[in-house]
């Protein structure tokens, strides 16, 4: 699983870069079918705009791609949002996934015809 960190108008300095690494790391552990994880930061230059600081995520699954985006008035607090809503979706993907095969199984062994002797 490979995790790469990008900037748009801004420099990303080595401790950015291993914060997200570190956050978005501990999510990629939940779940064994994620394949990467893609991670691109971004400055608003715009003065007016409050939450300026831009994190977009996009975790690559086995069959699906999950998109996040956030914004915050830090980059290490748009980095904690991102990771933590990450987390949620692939939780749910991984819950939902899980249960399509359990029914699967279900129907399997029910549709399984009796030997008649």
């Amino acid at each position: 699983m490979h995790i790469h960190v990008n900037g748009r108008n801004v420099e990303i300095t080595d401790a950015i870069k291993a914060y997200a690494k570190e956050k978005l790391g501990k999510v990629a552990a939940h779940y064994d079918q994620i394949q990467a994880i893609d991670i691109i930061l971004s400055v608003i230059k715009n003065p007016s705009v409050n939450d300026s600081h831009v994190a977009e995520v996009n975790c690559r699954l086995s069959s699906e791609l999950i998109r996040v985006e956030e914004k915050a008035e830090s980059m290490y607090a748009s980095i904690d949002l991102i990771s933590d809503k990450l987390e949620r979706q692939v939780r749910k993907y991984k819950e939902r996934n899980l249960k399509s095969k359990s029914n699967l199984e279900s129907i399997r062994t029910s549709s399984v015809p009796e030997d008649k002797e």
